[in-house]
């Protein structure tokens, strides 16, 4: 993302004699269910700085800046669907939020300790918020992430890229000769990004198709009532054709069949593709949430 970089290496030519001392400014890693997260000792330009490397750790761009948000946890850590509401405008229990700090070139360049007491005003002593949110979109403005910083101690900030929402559902239709191998393989080509696995295979019966918000709870992991899982095969050989999984899978006959593969793709960790047949298996509609994001 050619603005946050610009802007982080300007704002690192100006605080470069504020670094001198300071340690642990940038440690990336990846977390245990695939969250990318980085610490980062607090300078001017450290926000800027912050997004800049999870861009360079992800590889993929982390969108344009909209808003910062400072909240008070009260200690707790919250989850990506807590986050969410939260920059919907929406109240968590227990979270208080001290300040809503719309997003510009300006902000990338501050501290996180002048953003802590919800204004960008250049002064950070009276900060009381615990955790910073930060809200980026890409430019088409369907899809955008989440960062959230804890304080830790007086300049530390852990920082965790916590999720994408506003998932694009990708739909394709294959015959059911389609293998394993070469579904996966009409996904990647899809969302130009590779992935590992299937590492396994569920396969569900049903009278009828699930719904468009059905299959979205399959695809989010969750189970619904249209459809029972009967059977789950470990390493499903690449080689089989999708009309043949139920059979090899032990289930024989099924108004509505469906398949969910469970893959992997670094950083944002497990991803989940369903596939149905109300044709026997001679047609397959398969969706996934589109990951090309990070």
């Amino acid at each position: 993302m050619t603005t946050l970089r610009d802007i982080t290496r300007r704002a690192t030519i100006v605080a470069a004699a504020l670094i001198v001392g300071l340690t642990a400014s940038y440690a990336p890693s990846q977390a245990a269910e695939g969250e990318a997260r980085t610490t980062i000792t607090d300078h001017p330009g450290a926000p800027g700085a912050m997004l800049q490397q999870f861009e360079d750790l992800t590889g993929r761009p982390v969108g344009d800046l909209d808003k910062v948000l400072a909240v008070d946890t009260g200690g707790r850590t919250l989850t990506g669907d807590q986050l969410e509401a939260l920059v919907a405008g929406k109240e968590v229990d227990g979270v208080k939020v001290v300040g809503t700090i719309p997003g510009s070139r300006d902000v990338l360049g501050t501290t996180m300790a002048d953003l802590a007491d919800g204004a960008y005003d250049g002064s950070g002593d009276s900060g009381t918020a615990t955790s910073l949110l930060f809200s980026s979109s890409t430019p088409d403005g369907r899809e955008w992430c989440l960062t959230m910083c804890v304080a830790s101690g007086k300049t530390i900030w852990q920082c965790l890229l916590s999720r994408r929402t506003g998932d694009l559902i990708l739909t394709l239709e294959l015959a059911g000769s389609t293998t394993v191998g070469e579904t996966k393989a009409a996904f990647e080509k899809a969302n130009g990004v590779a992935v590992d696995g299937p590492y396994t295979v569920d396969t569900l019966i049903g009278d009828g198709e699930p719904s468009a918000d059905e299959i979205k709870m399959l695809l989010d992991g969750k189970d619904v009532e249209s459809m029972r899982r009967v059977a789950t095969v470990d390493g499903p050989d690449p080689g089989w054709a999708l009309a043949d999984i139920a059979e090899k899978s032990g289930v024989v006959y099924a108004k509505t069949k469906g398949h969910l593969f469970s893959l992997n793709l670094p950083i944002l960790g497990k991803i989940l593709v369903f596939c149905v047949s109300q044709d026997g298996g001679k047609t397959w509609k398969c969706s996934a949430k589109k990951w090309g994001g990070f």
